[in-house]
Order: structure tokens, then sequence, then C-alpha cells
């Protein structure tokens, strides 16, 4: 056999210890004989679910709250019994823990370790804002959420004094109506039913999916999205003529309190 090649199992060289590529490629990061996992597969294993890191960002950002609360503060639809799954899983994880409140119901908390993920979600959200496209399908999904980012952008020291009601009548799949109440010193709020308020004080809009994502999000100003024709209007011409005030340019960085 000609000194060049190798026997089965043996080196190819003097220099080549045997199975040289087999015991790298097992500690490659990935490789199935990896006798461990990484840190970062590991994170993922435990949080990589929709609602984990949803509700460490609502207690870091909002505090201590019951089950309750955080059942109707967090973003979305959560069934009770996965709520409690998760909680479960983020007390053995040691992210979070169940105190005593003022009242008889336990209040949950973030742990230092819980505080600690934080940050993490601060960038992770300063990167989904910057790269990750909006999906057209949330609002069917979601509507809550939207109907929230729209009024964030609402200008509290501009809105009117009396309420007044945007109805959003929004064509992608199917035809769907939300309802966006504005006024001046109170907290602007969102509806998926009609609220039923002085119908003199509807203003009545238009618009595709990706139009309304934008104006939430605040990359479209109001005042474009009429001129564009992306989103129509009716309803009486003295409130028409003033719902571009009524919400932040783009140019206007929402508070701190605000982040989403």
């Amino acid at each position: 056999m000609p000194r060049s090649a190798a026997l089965p199992g043996r080196a190819s060289s003097n220099f080549e210890p045997p199975n040289a590529a087999r015991r790298w490629d097992t500690f490659a990061v990935g490789s199935s004989e990896f006798a461990g996992y990484c840190s970062f597969t590991k994170a993922i294993e435990h949080l990589g679910d929709r609602w984990s890191l949803l509700i460490v960002r609502e207690l870091g950002m909002f505090g201590p709250q019951g089950f309750n609360d955080l059942a109707a503060g967090l973003p979305g639809r959560i069934s009770r019994s996965v709520l409690a799954d998760r909680l479960r899983r983020l007390e053995t994880l040691g992210l979070v823990s169940r105190r005593d409140g003022p009242d008889p119901h336990p209040a949950y908390r973030l742990t230092a370790v819980g505080q600690g993920l934080m940050a993490t979600l601060g960038s992770l959200r300063a990167w989904a804002d910057t790269w990750l496209p909006d999906d057209p399908d949330m609002l069917e999904r979601d509507p809550d959420i939207v109907l929230g980012w729209l009024a964030q952008r609402a200008d509290p020291d501009r809105v009117p004094g009396r309420p007044v009601v945007l109805e959003l009548r929004l064509h992608h799949r199917y035809d769907r109506r939300y309802w966006l109440v504005l006024q001046r010193g109170a907290e602007p709020y969102g509806c998926l039913t009609d609220p039923l308020l002085d119908a003199s004080r509807y203003v009545y809009l238009e618009s595709s999916m990706p139009a309304l994502l934008a104006l939430a999000r605040g990359r479209c100003d109001w005042s474009d999205a009429f001129e564009d024709g992306s989103v129509t209007a009716a309803g009486d011409p003295g409130l028409l003529s003033r719902v571009a005030e009524w919400f932040r340019p783009t140019s206007d960085q929402l508070p701190s309190s605000y982040a989403s």
C-alpha cells in the first residue's frame, strides 16, 4: 500500500491525531454530540415562548402586580392557565418571586435575576424597532396592541377638551372597525366595540393595514397620510381639519414611560 494512503481508523499523517476531525466536530456549537449546550440555547429553551419575556417586561416596567392585573395588562390575549404556567416557570428559574401584597392575593415581582434581564429586553426592542418589518396580520390577532400604539402617539396637550371618537375602518382580509377615544385630561383608550358616544364627535377614517401601522409606529405623519390618500376621513369638518394636530409628529420621540 502506498505510504500516502490512510488506513481505517488511522491518522493520514504522523502529525494528525486519529479521529481529529470527529473530535473537533464534537466541540462545535450546535453539534449533536456536544456534551452540554450553550447559554444562548438555554435562554431560548426556557424563555423563547410568546409570553415569558412579555411577563418579565410587564413586571419590570410597572412593578409588582397581582395575577388579574398581569392578565389584563399583557398585550394580546393570554389564557389564565397559560399565565399561571409561565409564572410558575419564571419562579422556578428565579426571575420572579411571589409575595403577599396589600390585599389577600399575592403579588408577583421581579427578582434581582429578573431585573438583570431588563437591559437585554431594551436592546431587543430597539433592534426590533429598527429591523423587523411590521406584520399586517397583527391587528387581526391582537388589535389592542395597535390601538395602544396609536394611543401612545396622541398628544395629551392637543387633543380636544370634549371626547372625540376615531372610528377606524380597515381593509385587509376582512373589513374591520375599531375605535380610539381621545379627550384632554384623560388617558386615550381603544375599543373593540363602538363606545356609543355623541355621534357628532365621531371622525370616520378608512385605511389599509400598512398605512395604519406606519401611523401607529410613528413612521408617518397623519398630514402626509391624508395628503397621499392612504387614509381617508369623513365627519365634522371642524374635527377633520384638526386630526393631524392630535398626534405627535414623527420627529417627536415618545417618553421613556411609553416604551413598548
